[in-house]
C-alpha cells in the first residue's frame, strides 16, 4: 500500500468552490450532526499529545531572526529581508553543488505540556522557483541535556532548483530522526524530550529578490503508551462530507520513479482529495506533464509533488502537508489524534482527516487486504458510528468508498502495537493524523480545531 514501514523508517506515530472556503462555508454534506463538536476544549482530560505552532504576527516576532522579516496581511509570516550570509549546497541526489544566500528564524523554546517519545514537525510555505527551505529541531531532553540540530526536511513545492528530501543517518545515541520522526531510542527508559526549539533556513539564487514565504511552522510532540487495544469509543455522529474519490490503483505502473508508481500512492491519492474537497484545483499547464492518455492525472502530480528523494516514497508525512498548503487557503498539519470522538468532532465541523493505519487482512472486514502502512480519508460516520473512508486502495474510483466497522477501524488506527503475518510484534501507526483545512476557517472550525489540540 504504501512504504511507510519501510526498513529506513520506524513507524512510530503514521468539493468546495473557492468562494465557499472564502466566506467560511464548508463544501456539501450529507446527514446530521449530534453533539461530537459541543465539547469544551478546557474540560478535557490532558491529552498525551502536544501540537504547537506558529502562524502569527505575534508569533513570528517572538523568534529571533536573522535576515528574516515578518510579513502581515491575512497570513502572516516571515521572508527573506536582508541576507544573512551564502552557503554552497551539494543536492545528494543530483550532485549538483550550488551557491545559495540565505537568511534564519529561530523560535522561541517551547515546553512540551506532555514529555514526549516521539515529535514530526510540519509546515506550510511558498518556495518559487530559485528558492527553498530547511526546518531544523533542537530537543531538551529531560535528564537536562539537548540534543544536536536535527534536519527534518530540506523542502520545496518544485523538484527543479533542489531535490525535496529527508536526512537519514541523524542520532546522538539517545535519539533519532528516521525520515520525518524524531524518536527516543529506548522510551522504556524514561527518557523523554522534553522542550525543543525549531530553526528555519529559508534560500534563494544569490543576487536575486526571490524569497520563501513560511506561513505556518509546527511540531507535534506525543508519549502515547504501548497497547495492543484501545478503548471502545461510543458513537456520536451520523454525518458524510462530499469528498471527491480517486483509486491508487489505477495508476499502478504510472511514473515508476515515483515509488514505482499508483501502487504505493495511499498517501497523495489521499491527499489529493482533500485539497479537492477544500476547492484546490490544478491547472492544464500545471498538468502538462502527465500523459493525457492517464485518468486523474491530478494524482499524478500529487505523487511527484509529494515525494521524498531520500525515502525515496511519496509517504513522508509533512512533505503531505506541505503540498497540500500550495494551493490557495488551505492549512495543513501532522498530528495524531487520541479517539474517533477526535473524528466525529471535525467531521462534524465539516474537516475530513487522513489516517494512517496497518492491520492484517483479517483485522477489517471489507478491506480485502492487509498492509504495513496505509492511508486513507474518513469522511464521515454511519448512524450506527461505523466509518466511512474513502480508500484509494480500490480497484477503481467508483470503488474507493467504503464502510469500516468501528471497532475495527478505532483498534487498527490507534493502536502502537500489533502482530504481523509472521506473528511478530511490530508498532502501530498510534493516530496519526493529516488534517487539511482552510486558511481561514469559521468559528466552528476553529471550536473544533481547538478540541482536536490543533490551533
Amino acid at each position: 500500500m504504501s512504504r511507510a514501514q519501510q526498513p529506513s523508517r520506524r513507524t512510530v506515530l503514521t468539493a468546495a468552490v473557492a468562494a465557499a472556503v472564502a466566506t467560511g462555508a464548508v463544501p456539501a454534506t450529507a446527514g446530521t450532526a449530534r453533539a461530537a463538536a459541543d465539547a469544551d476544549p478546557a474540560e478535557a482530560p490532558l491529552r498525551p499529545i502536544d501540537y504547537h505552532s506558529w502562524t502569527t504576527s505575534h508569533d513570528w516576532r517572538c523568534g529571533t531572526a536573522a535576515g528574516v522579516r515578518v510579513v502581515a496581511g491575512r497570513r502572516p509570516g516571515v521572508e527573506i529581508g536582508t541576507v544573512a550570509g551564502r552557503t554552497d549546497y551539494t543536492d545528494p541526489h543530483t550532485g549538483t553543488t550550488a551557491t545559495w544566500e540565505f537568511a534564519t528564524w529561530t523560535a522561541p523554546v517551547h515546553r512540551l505540556a506532555v514529555p514526549a517519545t516521539e515529535a514530526i514537525a510540519s509546515w506550510n510555505a511558498h518556495t518559487p522557483a530559485g528558492t527553498w527551505i530547511q526546518v531544523e529541531l533542537q530537543g531538551g531532553y529531560s535528564d537536562g541535556t539537548d540534543t544536536p540540530w536535527y534536519v527534518m526536511g530540506r523542502w520545496a513545492a518544485g523538484d527543479q532548483d533542489i531535490k525535496r528530501t529527508s536526512v537519514d543517518d541523524q542520532s546522538d545515541g539517545k535519539s533519532s530522526v528516521w525520515t520525518d520522526t524524531f524518536a527516543i531510542d529506548d522510551a522504556g527508559s524514561g527518557l523523554r524530550l522534553a522542550s525543543y526549539r525549531l530553526r528555519l533556513t529559508l534560500y534563494r539564487k544569490p543576487g536575486t529578490t526571490l524569497t520563501p514565504t513560511v506561513w505556518r511552522l509546527g511540531v507535534m510532540g506525543s508519549d502515547i503508551p504501548d497497547r495492543f487495544t484501545v478503548p471502545a469509543s461510543a458513537p456520536g455522529l451520523d454525518r458524510e462530507l462530499a469528498v471527491p474519490r480517486y483509486s491508487q490503483e489505477i495508476h499502478k505502473g504510472q511514473y515508476p520513479e515515483y515509488d514505482n508508481g499508483g501502487e504505493a500512492w495511499c498517501s497523495p491519492t489521499s491527499s489529493q482529495m482533500i485539497v479537492e474537497y477544500w476547492g484546490g484545483r490544478l491547472t492544464p499547464q500545471q498538468l502538462s506533464w502527465v500523459d493525457p492518455s492517464y485518468a486523474d492525472p491530478q494524482v499524478d502530480h500529487a505523487a511527484r509533488y509529494t515525494y521524498d528523494f531520500q525515502y525515496e516514497g511519496c509517504g513522508n508525512w509533512p512533505f503531505n502537508a506541505a503540498y497540500a498548503a500550495t494551493f490557495d487557503d488551505i492549512q495543513g498539519v501532522v498530528t495524531r489524534l487520541a479517539s474517533l470522538t477526535d473524528l466525529e468532532t471535525l467531521v462534524a465541523a465539516g474537516i475530513p482527516a487522513i489516517t494512517s493505519q496497518s492491520f492484517l487482512k483479517t483485522e477489517l472486514t471489507g478491506a480485502g487486504y492487509g498492509t504495513s502502512g496505509h492511508l486513507m480519508t474518513v469522511i464521515g460516520f454511519t448512524a450506527d458510528g461505523d466509518v466511512i473512508a474513502n480508500d484509494p486502495a480500490s480497484p477503481g474510483d467508483d470503488a474507493v468508498r467504503r464502510v469500516y466497522l468501528r471497532r475495527e477501524f478505532e483498534n487498527i488506527w490507534l493502536r502502537t502495537k500489533r502482530y504481523n503475518a509472521s506473528g511478530k510484534v511490530v508498532s502501530g501507526t498510534g493516530g496519526v493524523c493529516y488534517l487539511y483545512f482552510p486558511a481561514h476557517p469559521t468559528p466552528g472550525q476553529r471550536k473544533a480545531l481547538a478540541a482536536v489540540g490543533v490551533v
